[in-house]
């Protein structure tokens, strides 16, 4: 799936988004998890700053 992402991203547009990637501690087992996106590069601090 990234391969897909990254190639969409390189049409057009692309330099302007990044691919960020968190770790979540699931509150209820305490396992983590990984929750990607693709954001603007203006939204990446809002992306870590919310839960």
């Amino acid at each position: 799936m990234a391969k897909k992402v990254v190639a969409s991203l390189q049409k057009g547009g692309g330099k302007q988004h990044t691919k960020v990637i968190k770790m979540v501690k699931s509150p209820k087992s305490g396992a983590y998890a990984f929750k990607e996106e693709v954001v603007h590069n203006d939204k990446i601090n809002d992306f870590f700053a919310k839960k």
